[in-house]
């Protein structure tokens, strides 16, 4: 039985290893003193760097799997009973517990969770059974906590930490009245009379066993895996969810790499892993052996039939039937990233080659926030921890749409760099976190006075997040527009964030060159004034004029944005310490510009509108310098939160509360927001 907890690993271990794969290896030549060398030196590393779990831990993690395995078999055979079969089958009544994922693969670290299946028999469902009665049964543990059913996923699954160990729980339910305990998974017959979702579950495991089977050497594999799972976290671009590369992804590019040099030792392997995708051309396919298609039925990955595979940007296709692009989520933004990352590695490889560099320097990590000097900022604030763990969730797993919204409203040009990672503010107590994108202008496309208005877009993206049908008073959200300077200290990693001088509004403006207007963080928070100068000396038409509450423009200094977004959210009141509170009328949320229908927002709301002067990072993302050349696109960004509440399986939209800076008690009017929903490039109108 292969990938079962009781004996997958013994089973691998004892299967014979041959080379299999689409072409030929490019290289079969082994490791000279050298390559050894540098082998044992990057083992060495990765054992330094805490990649390893020890004894202890791995005897807790197979505990814990014997005691999920032994409540799984328990559940079915209550539910056959219940159910009213006959004694006999209650008495054969079964399910059998695989692992996947990294865990399966052997390349699981610290504090990993576990990737795990449950099989069991067709009369014990999905819906009712095991997201109701397994539930019920898990909840009333003492050893479980943080239980998160997610029964809309694209692959259902039941979250939850056991006696401390995170658990990813699937289930399968087989075209079998009896599961044997010695199941084999791989077998094609699994996949007979069941669902998609089902078979997207049973996946996991049968990719994974296909992968061991078509590496020539598994510890090779292994110890490369680790090491580039570990180099893609440092470098920002390990998370399928936000559109980079996951688990499943890094293994099958290590895995085709590990075919073309079938005796080359890890450091090679490193090596040769970026010589070779940092030349791939996308969007042609890794591929670990041939597309197998066959009666049963189910859509295989074939852009010659399905249109939708004709889109994909980085296809990696996993090897077991049905064979399917592991990679969807890349987009033109996330794949570019990526690329200037391999790029990056590889010359790193190439200097240890010849001895000018260790293997530190290849993974160092990458400082997204010296990158770009503008960013979005999607604020979350919920209730408690576990309130902000399933809107967090939510909201995660829709921002890759935010990237492609902006990818499709601007053309392409204006380019999003979602960045994998939460930040929370230390100083603040409530339940919160922060996601950071990178805004940069597309290499090749300057042009002066180009200007970008996304509050359609962030307005069509906030629907969608209010969809949200578990949603909870105290679950808010903001998007906002922040410069590098008004980064939060807490964002950067100790000792490394250098103090930026305290700028007068007026000199800020003449600091970015060029004859751009820069605006100021307070500038930023109002709408652009009619007549404003658009940086080319020409006066430009404005969007309106806010009521004036007597400080000076230039007067005026604000705090960070993102601190005071979640200062904000968190206790749900405006606070100013130089001006009185300030009510705020109604005003009108309108839609995309590919839409036209207005959402009525009552309550409390503030829009933002201000011009920003992106800088052209295009190419410095791998290699980073800290004088930027200034472009002189502009975006029109949106700052608002948003408050929603579920009512008979629909989704309001109730409130936008004001994220105005807590010295600046200027806010807009409500004419503001609908004025402005067309896309304006170059002074083209696309409505």
């Amino acid at each position: 039985m292969a990938g079962s907890v009781g004996n997958g690993r013994a089973a691998l271990r004892a299967s014979p290893k041959r080379y299999s794969g689409t072409d030929p290896p490019l290289s079969l030549a082994g490791p000279t003193l050298a390559d050894l060398q540098r082998t044992a030196e990057l083992e060495k590393f990765l054992v330094e760097a805490g990649l390893y779990e020890g004894k202890e831990e791995s005897a807790k993690r197979e505990d814990v799997l014997s005691e999920i395995g032994q409540i799984v078999k328990e559940w079915v055979k209550q539910l056959t009973s219940k159910k009213g079969y006959a004694e006999q089958l209650v008495e054969q009544a079964n399910a059998v517990l695989f692992t996947f994922g990294s865990y399966r693969l052997g390349v699981h670290g610290p504090e990993a969770d576990i990737d795990t299946l449950c099989v069991g028999p067709s009369y014990v469902n999905r819906e009712g059974d095991f997201f109701v009665t397994l539930h019920g049964i898990l909840a009333e543990k003492e050893e479980v906590t943080e239980l998160q059913p997610v029964p809309d996923a694209h692959v259902p699954v039941l979250k939850f930490k056991f006696r401390g160990i995170s658990i990813d729980l699937l289930y399968a339910s087989l075209s079998l009245s009896v599961i044997p305990a010695d199941f084999d998974i791989s077998q094609g017959s699994v996949l007979c009379d069941v669902d998609e979702a089902t078979v997207r579950s049973l996946n996991g495991c049968r990719v994974v066993d296909q992968i061991l089977r078509l590496v020539p050497n598994v510890e090779n594999f292994r110890t490369t895996l680790r090491c580039l799972k570990y180099w893609a976290k440092r470098r920002g671009v390990y998370s399928n969810i936000t559109g980079f590369l996951g688990g499943v992804n890094w293994a099958l590019l290590v895995a085709r790499v590990c075919q073309l040099y079938p005796n080359a030792v890890p450091s090679m392997l490193v090596s040769r892993f970026f010589r070779v995708f940092t030349q791939w051309q996308w969007p042609n396919p890794v591929m670990l052996c041939a597309i197998e298609n066959n009666d049963l039925g189910f859509s295989i990955w074939d852009p010659r039939k399905n249109p939708r595979d004709r889109n994909h940007l980085m296809p990696i296709i996993t090897p077991a039937y049905p064979c399917m692009n592991s990679s969807y989520n890349v987009s033109s933004s996330t794949l570019r990233v990526i690329m200037e990352q391999f790029q990056f590695g590889n010359k790193i490889c190439q200097e240890i080659e010849l001895n000018k560099a260790n293997w530190n320097a290849l993974f160092e990590p990458f400082h997204f926030f010296e990158a770009y000097k503008k960013f979005l900022v999607v604020d979350i604030v919920a209730e408690d921890d576990d309130d902000l763990r399933l809107w967090k969730g939510w909201i995660e797993s829709r921002l890759r749409q935010l990237t492609l919204k902006i990818d499709r409203d601007t053309k392409g040009i204006l380019q999003c760099h979602p960045y994998p990672c939460e930040y929370s503010d230390p100083t603040i107590e409530c339940a919160h976190c922060a996601f950071y994108m990178g805004l940069s202008r597309k290499e090749g496309s300057k042009k002066r006075g180009q200007q970008f208005d996304i509050r359609g877009t962030v307005d069509e993206f906030m629907r969608e997040i209010g969809m949200y049908s578990l949603w909870k008073p105290g679950m808010d959200l903001a998007v906002t527009h922040v410069h590098r300077e008004q980064v939060p200290s807490y964002v950067f990693e100790q000792g490394y964030k250098k103090p930026c001088p305290t700028m007068h509004a007026n000199q800020q403006e003449q600091s970015d060159g060029d004859g751009t207007l820069s605006l100021s963080p307070y500038l930023e928070s109002q709408p652009k004034r009619k007549y404003d100068s658009d940086g080319d000396g020409h006066v430009e038409p404005g969007v309106g004029t806010p009521p004036h509450h007597g400080n000076s423009v230039s007067n005026v200094v604000c705090d960070s944005p993102v601190k005071f977004v979640s200062s904000v959210l968190c206790s749900g009141a405006q606070t100013s310490p130089s001006h009185d509170d300030t009510n705020l009328e109604q005003a009108q949320l309108t839609t995309s510009p590919y839409g036209s229908e207005d959402t009525s927002a009552s309550g409390t709301s503030c829009a933002a509108v201000g011009a920003v002067v992106l800088a052209d990072e295009s190419s410095k993302l791998g290699n980073l310098t800290s004088d930027l050349e200034v472009d002189t696109i502009q975006i029109m960004p949106l700052h608002i939160s948003l408050e929603c509440v579920a009512q008979k399986g629909e989704t309001k939209l109730e409130g936008i509360r004001s994220l105005a800076s807590r010295n600046c008690a200027e806010f807009v009017e409500s004419s503001v927001l609908a004025e402005k929903a067309h896309l304006d490039i170059g002074g083209d109108e696309v409505n």
